[in-house]
């Protein structure tokens, strides 16, 4: 999600719940989608969507349902490592966003295509990293996944975090970062190298 700084302080927002789903082919691209559609339009982004709360649907069976409906294939929840968990209030002044970061396990296969939200592609790593460095070539990314989420991806693989983004414009003492007016704080950090698919 982009941060769109500029939320008072005192305001209150409903939460919203989603998921970000992160697949990777045989070659170790990243399935991206190039969004036509706001949020994060002209952008590059993780397919996802938000929780059917109304259904009670858990945060994995959400991520398997958009993966099925978006890329049109189906990754039982085993496959599902939950890496990350995203934070992120007065979004837009608006919403309190809480994500779930889903890693699949394993390489799967989904050739590219346009669905309803943008354009499915698959992308070279190294195109992600230049998108967040900003350097010419590199993938055109929302600010927060840009400065904070993929970094925090990269260098948690096989592990876990949490993290707090204030997308508002009041000071905030208990964020440990802050660059390009955003402000965030890591809460959670658990480091392991291993994407080997569990044994059935």
């Amino acid at each position: 999600m982009d941060a769109a700084c500029g939320a008072q302080s005192r305001e209150t927002y409903p939460y919203k719940i989603a998921v970000l789903c992160d697949l990777r082919d045989p070659n170790g691209r990243v399935l991206l989608l190039h969004r036509v559609k706001e949020p994060n339009k002209g952008l590059h982004s993780p397919i996802g969507g938000k929780l059917d709360m109304a259904l009670g649907e858990s945060p994995a069976q959400c991520a398997r349902r958009e993966i099925q409906e978006e890329a049109g294939i189906d990754v039982p929840i085993e496959r599902l490592h939950l890496g990350g968990m995203i934070s992120e209030r007065g979004y837009e002044g608006q919403t309190n966003w809480l994500l779930f970061w889903y890693r699949v396990l394993g390489p799967v296969e989904v050739p590219p295509q346009t669905i309803r939200e943008g354009v499915l592609a698959w992308h070279e790593w190294r195109e992600v990293e230049a998108g967040m460095r900003g350097e010419p070539g590199g993938l055109l990314l929302p600010e927060t996944d840009r400065r904070i989420i993929w970094p925090l991806v990269s260098e948690h693989e096989g592990g876990f975090f949490a993290v707090h983004i204030d997308c508002t414009d009041a000071p905030n003492d208990h964020m440990a970062a802050s660059a390009g007016g955003l402000k965030w704080r890591v809460e959670c950090s658990e480091k392991r190298r291993s994407w080997e698919r569990p044994s059935p």
